[in-house]
This record gives C-alpha cells, structure tokens and sequence, in this order.
C-alpha cells in the first residue's frame, strides 16, 4: 500500500481529514493532562497547600460551580470569534490557572485559579465538540465517538502516571502532576494553532472580513423545547455518578462482593468505551437514528439498575455477577446515549447559533456533577427499591425524550459540509 492509499484509507476511518486528525492529537494531549490532575486535585490541596478536608469539598465545589459558566459563554462567543483562536485561549487560561496553583496557599487565591482553570475546561469540552460538528460535517456522531475514544485513552494514561506519583508521595511528586497537567494545556493550544478554521454557518466569510449576523432571535433561553430537552439531558447523564460514586458506595455498603471490584468495574468500563464506541457510533449517525436509539438506551438503564438491585440479595458470588453485568449493561446506556445525544443536541440547535445552544447543552453535564452525589446517596439509602426506582425513572426520561424532540426532526438536520478552510 503507498503512503497516498494509507492516508486515504485514514481519512475513510477518522472524518474531518487533516484538521480532525490534528485536533484528535490535541485530545489526546489535553486529556492526559486531565487525567494527571482529576485523580489528584483534592490531595493536592490537602497534602501540599495544607487545607482541611472541608476547605477542599468547599474550594472544589465552587469553582466547579462558577466553572460552570464556562460552556454557554465559550459557545455564545464561538458563534462570533474564530474558533481555533477561542480555543487555544481556554487552553492557555487553563494552563496560567494550574501553575498560578503553585505561587500560593492562600484560601481566596487558591480559589480563584482553581475556578479559572475549571472555566477553562467547561468552555474547552463545548468548544471540542462545536469543532467536531464543523469540521467533520455529516459524520459527526462518527467522529465524536473516535474523539471520546481518544479520550478515553488519554484519560488512562493520565491516570497511571498520577497512580505511580502517589506512590512516591512526596510535594514534588504532586508540583510535578500540577505542571505536568499545565504543560498538557500549553501544548494542546500549541497544537490547535495548527488546525484550520472549521467552516462556520454562523459567520460570512468575505475575503478577509467577516461579519457575524444577529443570533439575537436564535437563543436556547427561549427555546422551551431545547431546554426541556437539555434537563432531560440532566437525568440520562447520571450514569457518570453510578459509576464514580454509586456502584463503589453500593459495593462497600449494601453488598457481600469484595470491595476490590469497584476499581476493578471502573476498569471495565473504560475497557468496553475504548473498544465499542467507535462500531456502536454507526447506528446513531443520523439525527432519526439517534432518537431510535433512545428505545434500547432505556432497557440498558432498565436491566442495569435492575441487576444493582438483585446484586443485594446472596452471596459475594451472585453478588459479584450481578454487578458485573450491571456494570457491562450501564456501559452501553453510556455509550448509546453519548451518540444519541452527541447528534440529538447539534440536530436541535440552528445553525447560526450552535454555538450558544452547546453551551446551554453542556449545562446538563455540569447539573449532573453537582446533583448526582446527593442523587446517589439517596438511591442507596432506599435500598434495593431505590435502584428500581432509578431504574424506571432513567427509562421513563428516555421515552419522554424521544417524544419531545420527535416533532423537531421531521427534517433531515443540516450538517456543516464536510471541508476544512486552511488556517495559512
């Protein structure tokens, strides 16, 4: 095979040519960084800057929380600015923020960077993803799933490289994660500089001028169906908090498995993403399909809770194969509805404004972040009921869902083209 038949058959398997390649390295750059800092943020400011427990829940919930603002302000201005430019910004930002961590252990500035730098992530994911609808045009879903893959890894790799900095322990193995998170910031913007501007449905190119048209008609806050689908969004997202904080809470407390397998689930599930996202993308690739999909993505929540409440009833055995399969089921719920929402949210949106509407989109993630905690707490506290319970809700949002946005996508949605405009 020549190197012209090799590119052309990559180009077949990843959508949005040169550019989508390109902005996959940067992916996978930037969420290695993620991964060093996610697993060791809070026993960064615990062992190293010296603050209590409770000054660390504190810190880390509010800057999430005025992160939070970050996606439908990036996503807003992204319908107005250059996009590459914007987003090489988010990155530097998120950079400046995590070495600034370093110059102090004072309480107020401590919390200033850290919420600059969770700004800069929120506004970073939405931005990825309006690049991804642009440059990769029709094959949208499919290039998603390539880009989740690709994080996927990256977050493993981070992840083992924090695992053996804590095994030493030492501050300068926790300054030494800091910086290392902030050089994968740095160099991700680096490397989006060298990505070509997505066309834009947003803006009129002429020559070298351009001009952004009014989007003051076009906006999710007056778009009652777009937000209804948005805090439906909110529930199907929980997924994240069975697996981060249920299923290892569940596990100690409510049954007889060995507690070594909640690590053990996290890894299989990060396993079956990296491997199945990809193939399950193509049945999600059109905006109808995605909806179709919300009818299985329902019996996967369904079967999966259901096991998590058996999974209380005989020994760690029976225990272990019902959280097992619980686990592998509430995978390919993660993964059917990371399609089916990644197309359903862009189908949904204008064209001239996809920008803002991501970002209100992107509020569903965030929600999910602060809500599922207590979400889950009061799950475990009802008891095998409360994951039926779950269960049945999770479903009944699916179906709830599909109904709502049935009416909007009696067109075909209007996709980017798929081309690239040279960034030179």
């Amino acid at each position: 095979m020549t190197v012209q038949q090799r590119r052309a058959a990559l180009s077949e398997r990843i959508p949005g040519g040169t550019d989508g390649r390109r902005m996959l390295w940067t992916t996978l750059v930037d969420k290695t960084g993620t991964g060093l800092w996610a697993t060791t943020g809070a026993l960064y400011f615990t062992y190293v800057t010296g603050l209590t427990v409770t000054e660390v829940g504190i810190l880390l919930a509010v800057s999430a929380g005025i992160g939070v603002a970050g996606a439908p302000i990036a996503g807003r201005i992204a319908d107005r600015l250059p996009l590459t430019r914007l987003m090489s910004g988010m990155q530097l930002l998120r950079a400046a923020a995590g070495l600034a961590l370093l110059t102090t252990d004072h309480y107020a500035l401590l919390l200033a960077f850290a919420a600059a730098g969770s700004f800069g992530d929120r506004a970073t994911n939405v931005l990825t993803k309006l690049y991804a609808a642009r440059v990769a045009g029709p094959d949208r879903v499919r290039y998603q799933a390539v880009n989740r893959t690709v994080s996927n890894v990256g977050f493993a790799i981070g992840g083992l490289a924090a695992a053996a900095a804590l095994g030493v322990g030492t501050t300068l193995a926790y300054q030494a994660l800091v910086v290392g998170n902030a050089l994968a910031s740095a160099s991700a913007a680096l490397l989006i500089t060298r990505c070509g501007e997505a066309p834009s449905p947003s803006r009129l190119v002429t020559g070298s001028a351009e001009q952004a048209p009014s989007t003051r008609s076009k906006s999710p806050w007056r778009d009652r169906a777009y937000l209804l689908f948005t805090a439906s969004e909110t529930v199907l997202f929980l997924d994240d908090a069975v697996f981060k904080v249920g299923l290892p809470l569940w596990i100690v407390h409510s049954t007889d498995a060995p507690h070594g397998l909640a690590p053990l689930l996290l890894v299989l599930n990060n396993v079956l993403v990296v491997a199945l996202q990809i193939p399950l993308a193509r049945y999600g690739a059109t905006s109808q399909a995605a909806r179709r999909l919300l009818v299985p993505l329902a019996v996967a929540f369904a079967a999966g809770a259901l096991a998590l409440s058996l999974s209380a009833v005989g020994g760690a055995w029976t225990a272990s194969a019902a959280l097992t399969f619980a686990a592998i089921a509430l995978t390919v719920a993660e993964m059917l509805h990371s399609v089916a929402s990644w197309e359903l949210s862009i189908a949904l949106a204008p064209d001239e404004a996809q920008g803002a509407y991501l970002g209100a989109h992107a509020l569903a993630a965030s929600a999910q972040r602060s809500a599922g905690p207590l979400v889950m707490s009061a799950v475990i506290a009802v008891g095998p009921a409360g994951w039926a319970l779950f269960g049945a809700g999770l479903a009944a949002t699916c179906f709830a869902q599909s109904r709502l946005v049935r009416d909007r996508l009696r067109d075909p949605a209007v996709s980017v083209p798929s081309t690239t405009v040279s960034h030179d």
